[in-house]
């Protein structure tokens, strides 16, 4: 078995579904490289070209107006946030189906209640472009995404020509053997620079919001620049937070308002958090859950208990018509398991791992053993995620599919005569919630943290 990255192995990514090995190189060198374009249960589809996007079901006239937002290099939450300050009107107005990459060219489908179509010419911010299409009575929310389309362009190989085929024939052979990949949620849950998210986030849920709060202010990567470096290792030794408020770069700006807090109120940990956004404390208690969701999917994989086929004890969830799963899921019985992997091989229903919370525990049989000895060496239980409530996060917990199709998979080498490198450029589409660097990793297969971080993940 191929050995992973130890930032994937803290991540709880633990496992390649594919055996041969990547062909490196680099994502994201310009925002251009990695295009993510949305779709949407409907069939609509935005583009990255302006000129070319259309949606399905729109009117003259409706509650809200539909746009497209394409974004060059911009978080989708500060986006959203600089066109509500230009129309003058709340966030909350705007409504949107999906978070895109930051560090892209991406196209998206957004709703802005109340707004005329002339009014949009009143946006003018760098890095965004926004097409008015028409009108509609609902909103763009999560239930209307079916996923995206991926056109990424991998650069820096310095493998032959011939290598790099065959090798991207062997993976994309092996990825239709293993029935797809594995749904592990990706590096951008945890941070790469600095993958602490998860840790601050179990910190939480045990309650030690002082271990949460030095985590996310004191923890000193090898990858982060050497002035936030230095202002981290000096408070760990000062715990001075009037001292620490001066030294942390401005760009740190999550940091430094737990900081304004805590220079005042030294030991209202609590206090510190809900001066963060809410969408961050989320993020904290949600990439643990994630962290435990890979653990256990690693796991499964090491044991090789199968994905695409259900056993007596896993929690299998139905699939819509689209391949998307729904809230429906049936427990494996011994009783209805020849029934429940029919449906399975019909495409109608799909093994899902536990997303565990004070509403979803653990599986039973084979996959339920793996689970309760993983929450047993963390020492953590779904109750503890009742903790959370004290600043404002509520995670019941769920179900997620174990393996997701790649659909659609192209891969093109770009070989430039005389060049000392060459590029791939991959095309293809996932379901919404499933991550392309998960994708990637299988075909790149960076060797260690370094070639993690420098590949751009």
């Amino acid at each position: 078995m191929l050995k992973v990255s130890s930032i994937e192995e803290n991540a709880g990514i633990e496992v390649y579904a594919t055996e041969c090995r990547g062909v490196g190189g680099s994502i994201k060198r310009v925002p251009e490289d990695f295009i993510v374009e949305e779709i949407l249960v409907d069939g609509s589809k935005a583009s990255v070209k302006l000129d070319e996007n259309v949606a399905n079901n729109l009117a003259g006239h409706g509650r809200y107006l539909i746009c497209v937002l394409i974004k060059r290099g911009v978080d989708t939450i500060l986006a959203i946030e600089e066109i509500a300050d230009k129309l003058g009107v709340s966030p909350d107005r705007i409504g949107f189906a999906g978070i895109k990459d930051t560090n892209a060219l991406t196209a998206q489908y957004i709703s802005i209640g109340g707004i005329p179509a002339n009014k949009i010419s009143l946006v003018n911010v760098e890095g965004l472009l926004i097409k008015p299409l028409g009108y509609s009575n609902e909103e763009m929310s999560p239930k209307k995404l079916f996923g995206n389309r991926f056109t990424i362009t991998v650069r820096g190989i310095t493998l032959k020509e011939k290598t790099i085929r065959r090798r991207i024939e062997k993976i994309m052979s092996e990825i239709k053997d293993f029935g797809g990949i594995p749904n592990f949620f990706g590096h951008q849950r945890f941070g790469t620079i600095r993958p602490i998210t998860h840790i601050v986030g179990k910190y939480i849920i045990k309650g030690d919001f002082e271990g949460a709060a030095l985590t996310f202010l004191t923890y000193v990567s090898p990858f982060e620049g050497p002035k936030a470096r230095e202002a981290r290792r000096e408070l760990a030794e000062t715990m001075d937070f009037k001292r620490a408020l001066k030294r942390f770069p401005e760009t740190l700006m999550y940091e430094r308002l737990v900081l304004e807090h805590l220079a005042k109120s030294p030991r209202d940990y609590i206090g510190a958090f809900h001066k963060l956004p809410a969408n961050l404390r989320r993020l904290f208690i949600q990439s643990y859950q994630s962290y435990l969701f890979n653990r256990f999917l690693s796991e499964r994989i090491k044991r090789d208990i199968p994905l695409e086929e259900a056993q007596t004890g896993d929690y299998v969830v139905r699939l819509s018509s689209l391949g998307l799963p729904t809230r429906k899921f049936i427990r494996v019985k011994d009783s209805n398991i020849s029934s429940v992997n029919e449906e399975i091989k019909a495409g109608r229903a799909a093994v899902a791992l536990p997303l565990i919370g004070p509403k979803q525990p653990p599986s039973e049989g084979l996959q339920g053993e793996i689970e309760r000895e993983i929450l047993e060496r963390e020492n953590v239980s779904g109750e503890d995620f009742k903790r959370a409530s004290i600043i404002k996060v509520n995670l019941f917990g769920g179900l997620r599919v174990a393996l997701e199709r790649v659909m659609d998979l192209r891969a093109r080498v770009i070989s430039e005569e005389g060049a000392a490198e060459n590029s791939v450029k991959f095309e293809f589409t996932l379901h919404k919630g499933t991550y392309a660097t998960i994708v990637l990793r299988e075909f790149m297969k960076p060797r260690n943290d370094r070639e993690l971080i420098e590949s751009g993940f």
